[in-house]
């Protein structure tokens, strides 16, 4: 199971759900701790804006991130959740999420797991750069980002609510 959270309910999160596992996509990541329950080895942090394109000053999604997102979720072996987080729990822990369930499940359609997203989350938005990227390395042709059209904007809020996706 993944689970998506702000850096505000992280801690209750992880403590909740009992996860191994935690992924860090955020820019301040000087601003995470990470749970006492989660091993260093467990969790990947890495550090970007939510944008979607190159901006000056900023880091904007690249691929070589999602690659590192796509292959510490193939790592996990699943006996636990993971947490994936941002810092509002709507774009790019959503994102992130949603490339880790279309990895796990190729044979799903990426529509299918996006309509998944949206019932479990009305404010979630992924960030589409980092949906082309997984989209390109998944060998998805568009299929990811056409899923993302189809589900929409997300309702517009400061902080998502945690929310869950089930890989089965």
């Amino acid at each position: 199971m993944l689970h998506v959270c702000s850096l505000a309910h992280l801690p209750g999160t992880v403590q909740t759900t009992g996860a191994s596992h935690v992924i860090t996509v955020m820019a301040d990541v000087g601003k995470v701790q990470r749970p006492p329950s989660i091993q260093e080895a467990n969790h990947l942090v890495i550090s970007m804006d939510d944008i979607i394109a190159e901006a000056e000053g900023f880091t904007a999604p690249a691929l070589d991130h999602v690659e590192r997102v796509l292959d510490f979720g193939r790592s996990w072996n699943r006996a636990a959740p993971m947490v994936i987080h941002c810092y509002a729990g709507i774009s790019r822990s959503t994102a992130s999420a949603f490339a880790i369930a279309c990895a796990l499940n190729p044979g799903r359609s990426e529509s299918q797991i996006a309509r998944c997203i949206r019932d479990a989350s009305p404010s979630a938005y992924p960030n589409r750069l980092i949906v082309t990227h997984a989209d390109k390395l998944l060998g998805r042709n568009g299929r990811m980002i056409r899923a993302l059209d189809e589900i929409g904007p997300g309702n517009m809020t400061i902080e998502g609510r945690p929310f869950c996706i089930d890989l089965d």
